[in-house]
């Protein structure tokens, strides 16, 4: 260039279109191959939309964003990929499509830019899973939400969405504030931004006031006293008291059967970080005895939180420390298996692995992480498999102190978003496992001896989670298992070999006769029916059945309904039944009869009479109540309501 370091804006997409003589990046080739694959599958006429533009864009950039390892979530990039997909899936709707569409253009994607990308043919799969739930998880929101803010528009007085209703399409439907902006601005409209923001702080002030929690442990706050951990190596040692507190207060001494917090200038209590509970164990001296039932963090001390046993305790004496030894080896085992369930669960399930959130105690432990779907139960005993196969194979567990970037350097798996110190530990598990990681863990990965996965389950929207035992942990759950599969065998009267195929064949069994009973029901609610065609009276040229049902289900009594619509013609119908106490209403109406008299509005009518209420569509309706005692005055009053119509 004549002008060195300028930088003319002049990306791959505006040099592609200089090449191809058009005037917009939307009318390159690769843009166009997009714009028609989302004209096709929204159903599109017009490739000019800027709606299609909007999408087309919008595919390639959630695409790579759920490639590098994103997926949709409510912080941090997550948050940023969830807000591009809505918006996609919002000018979707605006081209009339109601039906999950979005991951139907990974494919064109792919063919598109796969050869120059090829990560991005690898994941295809993956990346249109991640789409498809969030755009069945934002349907129903997003066609709710449009119709609130279109009534709110509609009555709107000005040029303004007051913030006040922007706030409840947020905070009560879900409705995301950014989709309200955006569809303002296409109405020539503002959000009133400011008046949503004093909401979101109103709301706020009301969370920070139900929450009782405090910042520290035992509410401690301020203390710059630092302690030095020894535990890595060691659950014994020295260390001297530098400060006591009780009920969160300073104090010169603790008293016996007090309780309160000891800080030292050495530990090797361990302080719960990392998802690793805190340490117990004994403080001891000649005379003294503190029982430590929890370990935190106290600022860059170590609180050890307990009860003093015997003697008093004051600041400046020595203490021999006694960690619960036989607790912390179970927490290890579990701390390292944690790691190793990490690396396999990313070579199963994909790059896009990342922790959420982990708990490590001495008789579980537990792993939040991102993934968008179910872990199925091929893909747990994958993991299971891997995670063992190490242990079988009794690598050292090496920990080395580096600088961060040495680390990650050397391939330490570390997250975007998180914060880390310049000095890190990190705890590598032969070429099988290596992340950063302040906590305890075993010399050798064979002790951890046996790892079983116990539950797995979603507790977020893109967040699972799994719960894990090992060592003795792991063999108690086997046995229990076992006798448990003993016991069914025992009741299924097979050994447990043979227990499967017995249980099988009485759950067919069960299918067969539920199935029979239903048919025999509905046989008998046939012959209830017939007989109520005689029963039927006339009111006002409307055939009109009131009648209970005794011993029908509601399936029963809907088919009656209908049944009596078809032999009645013009008819109006209530029936009634009681299961277990409870009243249950079926009101059925037939179509020329309809406008007259509305089957939600006469069960409803008639529900008070039983201590209930109900509703429906104008031609069939339910109700339930629990008053069974009504049942009479409720029958009675059905041709009255009908009169009251016809009249």
């Amino acid at each position: 260039l004549p002008k060195p370091s300028v930088d003319t804006g002049m990306g791959l997409e505006r040099m592609a279109a200089v090449m191809q003589g058009v005037h917009s990046n939307y009318d390159i080739d690769l843009f166009q191959t997009l714009v028609r694959a989302a004209a096709e599958v929204t159903g599109t006429d017009d490739l000019k939309n800027p709606s299609l533009y909007v999408i087309a864009d919008h595919i390639r950039a959630c695409a790579f964003l759920i490639v590098d390892g994103v997926l949709p979530s409510n912080e941090g990039r997550g948050y940023v990929l969830r807000r591009i997909i809505r918006r996609a899936i919002r000018h979707g709707f605006k081209l009339g499509q109601t039906q999950p569409f979005f991951h139907r253009l990974v494919a064109p994607l792919v063919m598109e830019m796969g050869e120059a990308y090829p990560e991005l043919t690898k994941a295809r799969a993956q990346v249109e899973r991640a789409l498809l739930q969030e755009e069945q998880r934002f349907a129903e929101t997003l066609g709710h939400g449009m119709g609130l803010l279109e009534g709110a528009i509609a009555g709107l007085d000005g040029t303004v969405i007051p913030g006040e209703t922007a706030f409840k399409l947020y905070d009560t439907y879900g409705f995301p504030v950014d989709v309200t902006a955006d569809i303002a601005r296409e109405r020539d409209l503002t959000v009133d931004m400011e008046g949503f923001e004093r909401c979101m702080d109103a709301q706020r002030e009301r969370a920070r006031a139900a929450s009782q929690f405090q910042d520290d442990y035992g509410g401690i706050k301020g203390f710059e006293g630092e302690s030095e951990f020894t535990g890595y190596g060691a659950t014994e040692g020295l260390g001297r008291v530098i400060a006591l507190f009780r009920e969160g207060e300073p104090v010169e001494s603790l008293g016996t059967g007090e309780a309160g917090t000891v800080i030292l200038d050495e530990t090797p209590f361990y302080a719960e970080s990392g998802g690793q509970v805190g340490d117990t164990g004994k403080l001891a001296a000649v005379g003294i005895e503190f029982d430590v039932a929890d370990t935190q963090k106290v600022g860059n001390a170590h609180g050890h939180h307990g009860t003093l046993r015997a003697g008093t305790l004051k600041v400046g004496d020595e203490l021999a420390c006694h960690v619960d030894a036989e607790r912390r080896q179970a927490v290890i085992w579990n701390h390292t298996a944690t790691h190793l369930m990490h690396a396999a669960l990313r070579q199963v399930l994909g790059g896009h692995v990342q922790q959420k959130g982990s708990l490590v105690a001495p008789d579980r432990l537990r792993f939040d992480f991102s993934h968008f779907e179910p872990v199925t139960a091929g893909e747990i005993a994958e993991i299971e498999r891997l995670v063992n196969e190490q242990i079988r194979r009794n690598v050292s567990a090496e920990t080395r102190v580096m600088e961060f970037d040495d680390a990650v350097a050397e391939g330490a798996l570390a997250f975007f978003g998180d914060k880390y110190d310049e000095k890190v530990r990190v705890l590598r598990l032969g070429e099988f496992s290596m992340e950063l990681c302040g906590g305890t863990h075993v010399e050798r990965v064979g002790d951890i001896g046996l790892f079983k996965i116990t539950s797995e389950s979603g507790i977020a929207a893109g967040v699972r989670r799994i719960e894990a035992v090992t060592g003795q942990g792991a063999l108690d759950y086997v046995a229990a298992t076992q006798a448990a599969l003993e016991r069914v065998a025992g009741l299924v009267k097979a050994s447990p070999d043979e227990a499967e195929d017995k249980v099988r064949q009485l759950v067919e069994r069960g299918r067969s006769l539920e199935k029979e009973l239903k048919q025999l029901k509905q046989q008998a609610a046939g012959r209830q029916g017939d007989a109520l065609v005689d029963q039927a009276t006339d009111v006002g040229g409307i055939k009109v059945v009131a009648a209970r049902m005794d011993g029908a289900d509601a399936e029963a009594m809907r088919d009656t309904v209908d049944r009596l619509k078809q032999k009645l013609g013009t008819a109006v119908i209530v029936l009634s039944t009681v299961t277990d106490g409870k009243v249950m209403l079926v009101a059925g109406v037939t179509p020329d009869t309809k406008n007259t008299v509305k089957a939600g509005e006469l069960v409803g009518d008639v529900a008070r009479f039983v201590g209930g209420r109900g509703g429906g569509r104008p031609d069939m309706a339910q109700a339930g109540g629990t008053d069974p005692s009504g049942i009479e005055a409720a029958l009675a009053r059905v041709p009255e309501f009908v009169s009251e119509k016809v009249g």
